[in-house]
């Protein structure tokens, strides 16, 4: 990767970061550039329409960040239900230093935004829409039929979603814990 690609991944990376610690309207332009020691206008050079596309790039990135968790979590596990256990478990290690959570902001920028960034706002459910699709290929994989798996690839997704707002709130891991504890009856499985 050549400098300039370089200095956007790492302004993006600072913006995913920051974003997910302070939100989106307490960032500023001007902190991402001092944290990601960025110069100055090569934030404006890639980001020509201002935080708000840099946003969207933060999403995307934090979105396939967390799709490939996903997806490397349903690789490792025959078993749709432990797979989905497994992911969950992974994700609620990062609460045991919440200074450290990666992968959180899209939940908080889409309850952030969605009223006042329609660009922001799609974003973030085609990211959403991404995650649950993974989880819903897993289930059609085992026998699930697709409509159904869809619906159960939002629930679960939301699930989680909700999990991790309340597991950062409490700083605590257990939330997660207890909604991974919960797959099996989902899925209509003894467990």
């Amino acid at each position: 990767m050549n400098g300039k690609g370089e200095t956007k991944e790492r302004i993006i990376k600072t913006a995913a970061h920051l974003f997910q610690l302070q939100g989106y309207h307490a960032t500023g332009l001007n902190q991402i550039i001092k944290e990601s020691k960025a110069p100055r206008g090569s934030v404006y050079y890639h980001f020509p329409n201002g935080k708000e596309e840099l946003a969207i790039e933060a999403v995307k990135y934090t979105g396939r960040f967390v799709e490939e968790q996903i997806k490397e979590s349903m690789a490792q596990v025959l078993d749709p239900a432990e797979a989905i256990q497994h992911f969950i478990k992974v994700t609620s290690e990062q609460f045991n230093d919440p200074e450290t959570v990666e992968g959180i902001p899209v939940g908080l920028l889409a309850s952030e935004t969605a009223l006042i960034s329609e660009p922001l706002r799609q974003t973030c459910v085609d990211v959403f829409k991404t995650w649950a699709n993974v989880f819903a290929t897993k289930l059609i994989k085992h026998g699930f039929d697709a409509e159904e798996a869809e619906a159960l690839g939002m629930t679960i997704n939301s699930m989680i979603e909700g999990g991790i707002m309340f597991s950062l709130a409490h700083k605590d891991k257990q939330p997660l814990l207890l909604i991974a504890q919960q797959i099996p009856l989902i899925l209509n499985k003894k467990g």
